[in-house]
């Protein structure tokens, strides 16, 4: 039987994309998916360094495998644990000498190497830690495993050249490197042709994309690009800087049909003197002109945003400046973050300025209430209206609803079609239907049954694996998508 491998993944979207590739390179050595880690013969777990605890999840998850690698050896078997990402960058000969059990550290830059460092711990007697400084090929020259038939993440660049002090990102990625125009596209092209309808462009900063190759950002004319894409339906992108934001991307996504009218534009304070203290190169007066230029060139796009509470040395004027630019732009979503100190990280030694942890909860729990007050109202200016949802999967809370998104981005559920073995249900995963929303929450909206449907490859292969009673995601006999070719990072 073939081997099985599970993979976990902490942290943001570049971390699930490094994950596909994991699994693509895995699938390509002979490995099939496993559905936990006690029916795995490998386990890897792609690391975060920047979320809260997340140390203390990795060693606990590391000590729960230990465990269940003992039985396995007890039982005559073996388990592989590898841990790769920013924490293994950040700590790997820590990981090694605290999880000795491991068999394979990587850091960010190494993922290329991944069969080669298994090779290596096969005849090991401690573990492989190899932790490069600079990348050498981007992951997207890699072959994937998706996990869903209709969607794909893919990267146009890496790294980060901006110097957020709360930010440890640039010291683990590294600095900027934008991919060639030309390796997108063929990327993209070939997703489409594996039915994929809608990508999603990741970057550090996505919107200074092409800096590097071009001296100016090539972000707009990447969008329009993307427009030609016959098949492509839906494009989205995360997550842009301020500082780098120029109205010529605004005048794409607005000219750009496929390109979705949502902007996630991280915030972080509403106060000029905490921002400078972040290092973040723009103003609250910058940051309002922006979003009155989108309002004007996007009149129906959604606004979400990244907020930190209580960074050190934010008073209670600086927290009412927060506010105020929130009550102002009023964001469909708000992703609201309590300051923690992460090593290695400028604001870490701000010690003398740290916020008690009673005043920051305060504070969290009054920004709390106001996003999810205009999160709502969000929502129920939808209500009344007909959406196009893209399907993307069963509801994970309710088996009687399933789950899609607007253009905006907005999480809508509607009634789940009738399923009878043997036959076609009328909608499934990567269709896009259209929808009466009927009822506001706020963290989704809920909707009638759909009122026309636009069947898709993707809806169609995952409507006959329902009705076959199969996985309706990605089955294991999948074939993995072929990397494609990359020229070598430029470094200068």
């Amino acid at each position: 039987m073939a081997r099985r491998y599970f993979i976990r993944t902490f942290g943001c979207q570049m971390n699930e994309h490094d994950s596909g590739r994991a699994a693509g390179m895995l699938e390509t050595l002979g490995y099939r998916r496993a559905d936990s880690e006690h029916d795995a013969d490998l386990v890897l777990l792609n690391t975060c360094a920047v979320r809260e605890n997340a140390d203390n999840r990795l060693y606990g998850t590391l000590g729960h495998l230990k465990s269940v690698k003992d039985r396995r050896q007890a039982d005559g078997q073996d388990l592989t644990i590898v841990v790769g990402g920013c924490l293994a960058q950040k700590d790997g000969d820590t990981v090694a000498d605290r999880a000795p059990w491991v068999d394979v550290v990587y850091g960010t830059h190494n993922l290329p190497r991944l069969p080669q460092l298994l090779a290596e711990a096969d005849s090991a007697a401690v573990p492989v830690v190899e932790l490069i400084e600079q990348l050498e090929t981007f992951p997207s020259a890699l072959p994937a495993k998706r996990t869903v038939r209709h969607h794909a993440w893919v990267s146009i660049s890496v790294g980060c050249d901006n110097s957020c002090t709360f930010c440890i990102v640039p010291s683990l990625r590294g600095r900027e490197r934008s991919r060639r125009l030309g390796e997108i596209m063929d990327e993209v092209g070939a997703l489409v042709d594996d039915d994929v309808v809608e990508i999603t462009l990741l970057g550090q900063n996505v919107n200074s994309y092409g800096r590097d190759l071009a001296g100016a950002s090539q972000f707009a004319p990447l969008l329009r690009e993307l427009g030609t894409v016959a098949g492509l339906e839906r494009v989205r992108f995360t997550s842009p800087h301020p500082r780098d934001f120029t109205e010529d991307v605004l005048q794409a996504m607005a000219d750009t049909p496929n390109v979705c009218p949502h902007l996630h534009l991280p915030l972080q304070s509403g106060s000029d003197r905490v921002l400078r203290r972040m290092r973040r190169s723009y103003r609250r007066r910058r940051y309002l002109t922006l979003v009155e230029r989108t309002r004007d060139l996007l009149p129906d796009a959604a606004l979400t945003t990244d907020i930190i509470v209580g960074f050190p040395g934010e008073t209670e004027e600086d927290f009412q400046a927060t506010l105020e630019v929130v009550e102002e732009v009023r964001f469909d979503q708000a992703f609201t973050f309590q300051y923690s100190p992460r090593p290695g990280t400028p604001a870490a030694d701000m010690t003398d300025g740290f916020v008690p942890p009673d005043v920051v909860a305060d504070r969290y729990q009054r920004l709390e209430r106001l996003v999810r007050q205009h999160s709502l109202e969000a929502h129920q200016r939808l209500v009344g209206t007909t959406q196009e949802l893209l399907i993307e999967s069963p509801s994970k809370s309710d088996p009687s609803r399933w789950s899609g998104r607007t253009r905006g981005n907005h999480l809508v559920h509607l009634p789940a079609p009738d399923l009878v073995p043997g036959v076609l249900p009328e909608l499934a995963p990567g269709d896009l239907v259209h929808a009466r929303v009927v009822e506001a929450a706020n963290n989704y909206a809920l909707a009638g049954p759909a009122t026309a449907v636009r069947r898709t490859a993707a809806g169609l292969a995952a409507a006959r694996a329902i009705a076959d009673g199969d996985d309706w995601a990605v089955p294991q006999d999948a074939p993995v998508t072929p990397g494609v070719r990359s020229l070598p990072v430029m470094t200068g």
